[in-house]
């Protein structure tokens, strides 16, 4: 189906959990060879290696934290070392809902560190490092469209990160280069903060029925990282279940 990468080299910003284990694990699967970056939990990220080398893939963690350029580089200089990286996922983000009138500027900081600037880092040195013909995807959230009360701060710094991506298809498509942005739905994972009463409001407005799972994220992921993926480039691509 076009979705094979066998002999690509990818990097995974924040792969360690959640959708960003997801992400490592499916492209793996595919063919590339992942290098992905955590921040703290070092056994987690060793247990994204042993799943995915259980798979018979490769995948190599490197404790790298994104709101650092220098760390981010030295990411892309890790993985590099065999040669450009053909894709650069940004799954990496943090979250402090709560309202405006009571967020406090220690959490709006936490948010634009990693959401704004953390991506505009990420986004920058995949513009310099991406092999041509490669994929570049950053990872949102479908609030951004959807926007909801206590989400303003996330939501405001989440879609940062996607018109930088939007701007950067634009600037690297003379390569080949394409730049998309996934935008997940409610999705099954250790980060999820919702009240369950809220979650299962959220459930059954979803025409699927269902939860999302990181799996179903990756796979949306996957399919633009490929080469069934080539035609589309600036695109927001809802990974929702029709939310």
């Amino acid at each position: 189906m076009g979705q094979t990468l066998q002999g690509k080299r990818a990097i995974v910003v924040g792969g360690s959990r959640g959708i960003g284990r997801a992400v490592v694990e499916a492209l793996a699967r595919a063919g590339a060879h992942v290098g992905f970056s955590y921040v703290r939990d070092a056994e987690a990220a060793q247990r994204v290696e042993e799943a995915v080398r259980a798979q018979g893939g490769v995948a190599q963690a490197v404790r790298a934290d994104s709101t650092r350029a220098e760390d981010v580089a030295a990411l892309f200089d890790a993985v590099g070392r065999f040669g450009a990286p053909d894709i650069v996922v940004n799954v990496a983000g943090t979250t402090r809902f709560g309202p405006i009138a009571t967020t406090t500027d220690e959490d709006l900081d936490a948010q634009i560190a990693l959401n704004t600037r953390g991506a505009f880092f990420v986004l920058r040195e995949a513009a310099r490092r991406v092999a041509d013909g490669g994929r570049v995807v950053q990872v949102s959230t479908g609030g951004t469209t959807s926007p909801t009360a206590g989400a303003g701060t996330y939501l405001a710094t989440k879609a940062a990160g996607e018109q930088m991506a939007f701007a950067l298809a634009r600037e690297l498509g003379a390569r080949g280069v394409t730049v998309n942005v996934v935008s997940p739905g409610l999705t099954e994972t250790d980060g999820l903060v919702m009240p369950p009463p809220a979650v299962a409001y959220m459930v059954s407005q979803t025409p699927l029925g269902r939860l999302g799972q990181p799996a179903d994220v990756a796979e949306a992921v996957l399919f633009l990282a490929s080469d069934a993926g080539r035609w589309v480039t600036g695109h927001n691509l809802r990974a929702t279940g029709g939310l």
